[in-house]
């Protein structure tokens, strides 16, 4: 089964000093680095998905600012791929499912900011769509959000929405992916 690494919306704005500043985006970061390392000696290939907000004054990822930039860290190659979005879904109104079918790519191992949102609900499209996604869940990560007054901290958002994921696509460390290609 051909496969793809997706790396959701890992931008400048999620990370110190950025606008929506997530909880251990760099550990995340670390991470997926050593997935890209794999795909490339691999000759797998690797899709980017950058969030982008035309509106003038957006909350973050707004249109030609530095926070919008997949960040530096990203080893971003020629035969590479970015998909820009303007929605959670990174396969709504984007070009990435017949970027998929192009390239024979039957399988997804996801990776990206945030957990809640976009990790979310793109692994959810990625299920329906009969893409088999393989979620490692030490490459992503979310914030503090509040719900009736009342702070939930991050760590049990990573956890809520990890543990409902498990219903979806098959979820597991880097570690243990990478583990299972040796075999």
């Amino acid at each position: 089964m051909k496969q793809a690494l997706l790396i959701i919306d890992v931008q400048n704005d999620y990370f110190k000093g950025g606008k929506m500043e997530l909880y251990l985006p760099t550990e995340a970061l670390k991470i997926i680095q050593r997935l890209e390392a794999y795909f490339i000696e691999q000759k797998l290939p690797i899709i980017y998905i950058q969030h982008v907000n035309y509106q003038k004054g957006a909350e973050f990822f707004e249109a030609n600012t530095q926070g919008v930039k997949l960040h530096p860290n990203l080893k971003i190659k020629d035969n590479s791929f970015v998909v820009e979005k303007q929605f959670p879904n990174s396969f709504f109104k984007t070009e990435l499912s017949n970027l998929l079918n192009e390239n024979h790519i039957e399988q997804l191992v996801i990776t990206g900011m945030m957990t809640h949102m976009c990790v979310d609900s793109t692994t959810r499209a990625a299920a329906e769509l009969g893409l088999h996604p393989l979620l490692i869940t030490d490459t992503t990560a979310t914030r503090d959000l509040i719900f009736n007054g009342k702070k939930v901290n991050a760590e049990s958002i990573q956890t809520a929405y990890l543990s409902a994921l498990t219903k979806f696509p098959t979820v597991m460390t880097a570690s243990d992916y990478l583990n299972s290609t040796q075999k």
